[in-house]
């Protein structure tokens, strides 16, 4: 490890790995989808895999059978290969060809080694990822087949599979990087960019394409060349004959590959890191002075002042808000079977509408005195009072969270099954909720406001709202609107009582039915609270900004 790119692959690494170390958050995530989804892949996977080696060698699958397993080994590394390719692509855009501190980097050493080393870096992070799956797979195989080279052979290709993907991604993926960064013309609506991205991806989801773009990825790359660094496993596979050739073009076809993907990536690499970035800061600043002048009839200029620049903040660093769109991702199966019905279920256009309503809130309000950063004692010094800062920002959340509550719930409800009157309800109660919302989170945000930076990719860092506010703000919204809907609805208080009731049943020695009156009361009191937290919410927030001084 004493070569430059082996020295910069390794603090590569050591970064990814620090990162995820002590984001418990992150580690928590990882390990439930490790558990819910890898585990029982891994279980069954096994089960089945040993059990086909055993039939293997004993001579139970025919040789029809033994054409179609192979030819699916094949399609897998092919889809695989193809997967991992735009995964190091995106990968590439975002975080490998953001280099942190590159005028310390770029000039310490050649660009040969600059680009080797991230490369053999990504490398190292997928292939940690990927290892151990499949070495439990093969080796599951490998122990019913009597065939203990299987894991190895596996290993190899996975090796090369990943280096030819990752190469790959790293050029095209530093292509697109400097059309959205360095190209003016790109690089202006890049946000816009990665906005149609993430819905395209999303939609392809929500209606089926993921699975058929897969499958015909599958089909088509599954006999080409793309596909051969699997014959490494079946070279060492009883009973398969006749794969070294195939084998042995398929690593030698990879590794050529990968070498041309890396001289052209040293070229753009050099085109790339040493232009200078695109910057759009004149029209965005032309187009918060339009802004400002439409707000200049109705408010005053030191809260059109606040209002511009949580705007500005939010066009300059967007990805700062990802954490408000993280509810739409439970939104995918509601628009799948959309799609299959023809119409959108009643509850799921609730929730669009609770979701616009939730939104206003958590946009701009919910970290009052830490969005402003390092800004902070210059604003808390400034003429500036703390009633004009929380209606600046407030008023931010109105402008851009009002249009959606007025189109977003009206065609859920027009696709769902509603009436026009409940549809037309339904809208104004959304945008009802989001002139409220944000005056309620103001006061959450100001009580639990966040200072420091959350690391979101590698070179990425950003202020976001703290997790005590984001999560007693959800609760001050849904707690009241789960309570008039037990109030609204005929048994609505009687079911909660059963449902409570059954549940301390569950509970040794406790024998206690919850009577409805204390349901109803329970819900009449959340109801009222939520009525008037925004007006307690709002004036706490002004008192919390204008005592504030940091320490």
């Amino acid at each position: 490890m004493r070569s430059v790119p082996a020295r910069i692959a390794r603090t590569e690494v050591r970064r990814t790995l620090r990162n995820i170390r002590t984001d418990r958050t992150k580690l928590l995530v990882f390990a439930m989808l490790g558990l819910v989804l890898v585990g029982p892949v891994l279980l069954f996977g096994s089960l089945l895999l040993s059990t086909a080696g055993e039939e293997l060698v004993a001579g139970e699958i025919g040789s029809e059978d033994l054409e179609i397993i192979g030819s699916t080994l094949l399609g897998v590394v092919a889809t695989g290969i193809a997967g991992l390719a735009v995964f190091a692509t995106a990968r590439t855009v975002t975080t490998v060809a953001n280099i942190d501190e590159p005028a310390a980097l770029l000039i310490s050493t050649r660009l040969e080694n600059v680009v080797a080393g991230l490369v053999l870096g990504e490398m190292t992070v997928v292939l940690l990822w990927l290892a151990g799956p499949v070495l439990v797979l093969s080796s599951a195989f490998a122990w019913g087949a009597g065939a203990p080279l299987v894991p190895v052979a596996a290993l190899i290709a996975l090796v090369v599979a990943v280096g030819v993907a990752v190469c790959v991604g790293f050029v095209v993926g530093i292509c697109l990087r400097h059309l959205l960064t360095v190209y003016e013309p790109i690089a202006q609506y890049r946000t816009v960019v990665f906005a149609l991205v993430g819905v395209a991806y999303f939609a392809s989801i929500a209606f089926g394409w993921f699975n058929r773009i897969t499958a015909l990825v599958f089909e088509v790359l599954g006999d080409s060349p793309l596909g051969w660094p699997g014959h490494l496993v079946l070279v060492v596979t009883p009973v398969v004959d006749g794969v070294v050739l195939e084998a042995a073009v398929g690593v030698v076809g990879a590794g050529a590959v990968a070498l041309a993907a890396l001289t052209a990536g040293v070229r753009l690499g050099e085109i790339h890191w040493f232009a200078d970035p695109a910057s759009d800061d004149s029209e965005t600043i032309e187009s918060d002075d339009r802004l400002g002048n439409l707000l200049s009839g109705f408010a005053t200029r030191p809260v059109r002042t606040v209002t511009v620049t949580a705007i500005r903040r939010a066009r300059r660093a967007p990805v700062r808000l990802f954490y408000v769109a993280y509810p739409l991702i439970g939104a995918v199966a509601f628009i799948g079977d959309a799609i299959d019905s023809g119409e959108i279920p009643v509850f799921a256009a609730v929730l669009f509408a609770v979701y616009v309503a939730w939104a206003a809130g958590a946009l701009f309000t919910l970290n009052l005195l830490g969005d402003h950063g390092p800004a902070l004692p210059a604003v808390l010094t400034a003429t500036v009072s703390g009633r004009e800062v929380v209606a600046g920002t407030v008023l931010a959340s109105v402008i851009c969270m009002v249009p959606l509550a007025l189109v977003v719930p009206a065609i859920a409800g027009l696709l769902s099954p509603l009436t026009v009157s409940e549809t037309a309800l339904l809208t104004v109660g959304a945008v009802i909720g989001t002139l409220v919302s944000p005056i309620l989170a103001v006061g959450v945000g100001a009580a639990f406001p966040r200072f420091g930076e959350v690391r979101i990719t590698t070179n990425r860092e950003a202020v976001m709202p703290s997790k005590s506010a984001f999560v007693l703000y959800s609760l001050a919204v849904l707690l009241p609107i789960g309570a008039g809907a037990v109030l609204r609805f005929d048994d609505g208080t009687e079911l909660v009582a059963a449902v409570l009731s059954g549940i301390i049943a569950v509970v040794p020695r406790l024998d206690f039915t919850v009577p409805e009156s204390v349901v109803t009361g329970a819900a009449v009191a959340v109801l009222a609270a939520g009525v008037l937290a925004p007006v307690l919410s709002v004036g706490y927030a002004v008192r919390r900004f204008e005592e504030y001084r940091p320490d």
